[in-house]
């Protein structure tokens, strides 16, 4: 004769990858995804269009990028030297921005998951 359990069943311990599964769910991590978002892509859009104004104009207006400002100093010598500004300013934006909009948030969820998987880590 067969024996069935009767008791209410255990509640089971989530595994690491349903409380990874859960905290990307949270309002908490979407909002540090939405804050990353609006700024990398529209930052990395400009970033992106600058360039290829840069390369479009360097081929197909040869003249206007020889045109000298100063001396033996022209435009497209201008425009590449903006190109290496332009990166380490949007850097120091990002960085900015991360430091400022995002990483406390990141933190917090890092060590709320943290503490949610260390049982799951210990068994």
């Amino acid at each position: 004769m067969e024996q069935y359990d009767t008791a209410v069943p255990r509640q089971r311990d989530p595994s690491a990858a349903e409380i990874y599964l859960e905290v990307q769910r949270s309002p908490a991590f979407q909002e540090v995804r939405r804050r990353y978002r609006r700024f990398v892509f529209p930052a990395a859009l400009a970033f992106l269009l600058w360039y290829l104004a840069y390369v479009v104009a360097a081929t197909a207006a040869p003249g206007l990028m020889a045109r000298p400002v100063a001396g033996a100093v022209n435009v497209a010598m201008l425009a590449g030297l903006g190109q290496f500004l332009t990166t380490f300013l949007l850097t120091w934006a990002y960085a900015r921005h991360a430091r400022l909009r995002r990483d406390r948030a990141a933190l917090e969820l890092r060590w709320d998951t943290q503490e949610m998987t260390r049982g799951v880590a210990q068994r």
